[in-house]
Formats: C-alpha cells, sequence, structure tokens
C-alpha cells in the first residue's frame, strides 16, 4: 500500500512537473528567437544602414564613381555585421560587399521615407535594412542596403537550444532525484501517521506520532496526537465515570435495601428503629437525586452547551428559598451560619433552577468538608454591575496544586482532603452554569484555614424593565 501511495505521489506530482520543463524550454526557445534575436538583428541593420547613409550623403564622389563606392564598402566590410550595398535611385547596384556588377534589386517604395529612417524587410532567408541617402541640399542621392543571412541567427538559436537542452536535462534529473526524496520523504511521514491510526483503531490510545518532516506533515501529525491525547482523555474519563457511578450507585442502594430487609424482618415493629431507617433511607434518595442531577449537568457538558431558562428573579426572595436548606443543613451539622446580604437586592433575569444547582454544590461542599463547630458564610452585593456570592467556610483548605484541577470533570483531589465522595462534577458543573451565565467562579484558599469561593454573574434587568 506505501509503495503504491509514493509510487501515485511521485506520478501524480514530479511527472508533469517533468512534462512541463520541455514545454516552457521550447516556449524559451520560441521567446528567445522572435522577440530577442530577430530583433536585435535588425536593430544592428538599421544602426549600420543609418551610418553609412551619413558617411555618404557628404560625399557624392562615392554615388558617381563605381570604383570609389566599392573601394568605401571593401574598407568599411570588415566592420559591419550585414553586408552594406550602395545602390543608385532606379535600383542598379552601384557597389556591394558580395556581388558586382549593374544588376537591378527590387526595392520598396521610399518616397516617403526621410533621412535616417530605416526600413526592415525579411526575403526569405534574407534581412534586409534599407534607407534613402540624402545630400547636405535635401536631395535623394542613393540607397543603403544592409543585408544578413537569418540562416546565421537560426544556427546561433539551434546552438542556444542545445545548451538550453542541456540545462533542461540536468533540471529533469536533479527535478527527479529531488521529487524522489521529497515523495519518500512524505511517504515515511504518511506511514507514521498511518501506522498510528492503525494503533489507534486497534485500541491502542497512546499511538503518538513523531512530529517531523515538513510543516504540512508536522501540522498533521500534531493533528493526530491531539486526537490520540483526546481519545486517551476520554477513555479514562469513560473508566473513571463508570467507577464512580458504581461506588456511587452501590453505597445508597445497599443502604436502602439493608434498610427495606430490616424492615421486612421486623424492624417495623419498633417505632423508632422504624422512624430512623426510614429516615436514613430519605437521606439516601437524596444522595441520589444529587447523583442524577450532577449527571444531568455531565450531559449537557458532553453536548458542549447549556440551555438556560432564564426569568426575572428578585433576588431577596430566591436567597431565602435557595439558601435556607443548606443553613439548616449546616445547623444540623454543628456549623456557625452568617448569611450577609442587603434587603434591597433588584430584580435580575437569570435561570433560578441553574443557579441554585450552582450554588447548592458550593455549598453542599463547604458543609461537608467543614468539620463540626466550624464557620460558614455567605456574602451577597451588588457590585459594579455584577452579582457577587462569596461562600467562605473554616474547612481543611486546598493545595495550592489542586486549585485549578478541581473545576475539572470527576476530579476529586490527590490529597484525600476535599471532594472525595461524589462523582467529582459539582464544581464543574457550577463553573459551567456561571459561564453559561455570562460570569466566572473563582477560589482562594489556604491550608488549615478553609476556602472562599467567588460566583460573580453580570446583573441584568429584565427585558421589560
Amino acid at each position: 500500500m506505501f509503495h503504491s501511495l509514493r509510487n501515485r505521489l511521485i506520478f501524480s506530482h514530479i511527472l508533469p512537473a517533468l512534462l512541463i520543463i520541455p514545454l516552457m524550454g521550447a516556449a524559451m526557445v520560441y521567446v528567445l528567437e522572435t522577440r530577442l534575436l530577430l530583433p536585435m538583428v535588425y536593430r544592428n541593420l538599421a544602426k549600420e544602414a543609418s551610418l553609412m547613409s551619413e558617411i555618404t550623403r557628404t560625399e557624392p564622389i562615392f554615388w558617381q564613381n563605381r570604383a570609389a563606392a566599392q573601394a568605401l564598402v571593401n574598407g568599411v566590410s570588415p566592420y559591419l555585421n550585414g553586408k552594406v550595398s550602395l545602390v543608385t535611385l532606379d535600383g542598379h547596384l552601384l557597389a556591394s560587399a558580395d556581388q558586382s556588377g549593374s544588376q537591378r534589386l527590387d526595392l520598396p517604395d521610399l518616397s516617403n521615407v526621410g533621412q535616417g529612417e530605416v526600413v526592415g524587410l525579411q526575403n526569405g532567408p534574407l534581412a534586409e535594412a534599407i534607407t534613402p541617402v540624402y545630400d547636405l541640399n535635401g536631395q535623394r542621392i542613393g540607397i543603403i542596403r544592409m543585408t544578413t543571412q537569418l540562416v546565421r541567427v537560426s544556427d546561433q538559436v539551434y546552438q542556444l537550444r542545445y545548451l538550453l537542452g542541456f540545462v533542461l536535462v540536468l533540471g529533469v534529473l536533479a527535478g527527479i532525484g529531488l521529487g524522489s526524496y521529497l515523495a519518500f520523504g512524505i511517504n515515511r511521514s504518511i506511514q507514521s501517521v498511518t501506522r498510528s491510526i492503525q494503533a489507534l483503531a486497534q485500541g491502542n490510545g497512546q499511538a503518538h506520532v513523531e512530529e517531523q518532516s515538513t510543516d504540512e506533515m508536522r501540522v498533521l501529525a500534531e493533528a493526530v496526537n491531539t486526537l490520540v491525547d483526546q481519545l486517551h482523555s476520554s477513555e479514562k474519563s469513560r473508566r473513571q465515570l463508570l467507577a464512580n457511578l458504581v461506588h456511587e450507585l452501590g453505597r445508597p442502594l445497599g443502604a436502602i435495601r439493608s434498610a427495606i430487609q430490616a424492615l421486612l424482618h421486623g424492624a417495623d415493629k419498633d417505632p423508632q428503629l422504624s422512624s430512623d431507617l426510614l429516615t436514613g433511607m430519605d437521606d439516601e434518595t437524596i444522595r441520589l437525586q444529587h447523583l442524577l442531577d450532577d449527571l444531568a449537568g455531565l450531559h449537557h457538558q458532553i453536548l458542549g452547551s447549556m440551555e438556560l431558562n432564564e426569568t426575572a428573579v428578585p433576588l431577596n426572595d430566591w436567597l431565602v428559598s435557595t439558601l435556607s436548606p443548606w443553613e439548616a443543613d449546616a445547623r444540623q451539622k454543628g456549623l456557625t451560619w452568617k448569611l450577609d446580604a442587603p434587603p434591597d437586592l433588584p430584580v435580575v433575569f437569570m435561570d433560578p433552577d441553574r443557579m441554585a444547582q450552582a450554588v447548592g454544590n458550593i455549598l453542599s461542599n463547604a458543609i461537608k468538608f467543614t468539620p463540626p463547630g466550624g464557620n460558614l458564610s455567605v456574602t451577597v452585593k451588588m457590585d459594579a454591575g455584577q452579582l457577587t456570592m462569596r461562600v467562605k467556610d473554616s474547612g481543611p483548605g486546598i493545595p495550592v496544586e489542586e486549585r485549578d484541577r478541581i473545576f475539572q470533570p470527576f476530579y476529586r483531589g490527590n490529597q484525600g482532603k476535599r471532594i472525595v465522595e461524589g462523582m467529582g462534577l459539582g464544581l464543574s458543573i457550577a463553573r459551567d452554569i456561571l459561564v453559561a451565565h455570562g460570569g466566572d467562579i473563582q477560589v482562594e484558599s489556604a491550608i488549615g484555614i478553609g476556602s472562599t469561593f467567588t460566583l460573580q454573574i453580570p446583573a441584568e434587568l429584565p427585558p421589560e424593565a
């Protein structure tokens, strides 16, 4: 499979380039011949024709004496690129570098061509530059004709073609070598990524890819490694969730079953024992209800969004209904409860049930981990358009290394001092609820002194207000 992939890389990327290189070479030769060499030939002929015109216009003898004209031609020919001819006005050849006699030439109409102007022609393989010669009085006295064989230019082009061909062959060979090297390199990187994905599909959740090679393959390797880490984390969370569920469901269900068995075997005959068993069963069902609430919050975390049912909430009334059950739990445990809230809190727009759940999760932890005789205080105030609630306890505190992790799902602490029971979801769910309201939650803690959780949300007024 990998050899086939490498071959496809070569055929799909390298061969098209190898076909393009000769075509580009042919195009370069054509452009050089038609846009550079030939225009250069005509420019040189035109310059030499203009030069001969200036030389002969001040010396009429060259147009009156054939011998003088031929002597001039023979003298200047070694220094010219083209072959010069002096032609009379009626088209007869007066003197030439390669012809003799008085043969008549077919010339274009030069009646409208002034001194210094040159007419360029191509007559088969012959390139011509023709210009009339005017004396100092402005009278035409003759015609200068410069010629050169285009075959010589073609020879230069053919030589250039050989040179370009040699260069192109070297380019093709270098392209094949470089392309093959890149193809093998890409093939090795793709093999590594493929092996990692295959191992991942077979259940190896730690099959990382070495992040080397080109930038694009490095980005691909990083993406695969990120996927591997996420899947590994998800698998670890799934196993932890199952373990926590077994533990958290087994304990209350076991207690309830034991109470039911006791009642079935005569415990109902003792009113006090029966009352204690029913109270314990009620407490265990409350724990199960909290567990279901945590699982519901986990469901929203997995979906990545939390729907809020926001409504106008009178804060003072909401605080009484939300905090009263927790105050009773705190006092029952022997904690000192203190609430500091102004009596004129406004009506704000929020989801009262979700916020009650978030506050309940914080208070539940505070009560759970504050020993009897400790203190628990709740402070509520409006601060710069923010509803701020602080929950302060005198519990064991949270180690520094755990403060950023306690809001992660399933995290229950390494020190065994806090969050040792439950699913490890309460603080994570509380944070998600605060974030869904556009707020945040922060924690300050000191070992042996206690912790303070600060909850903040924007105090938005109801729309109709």
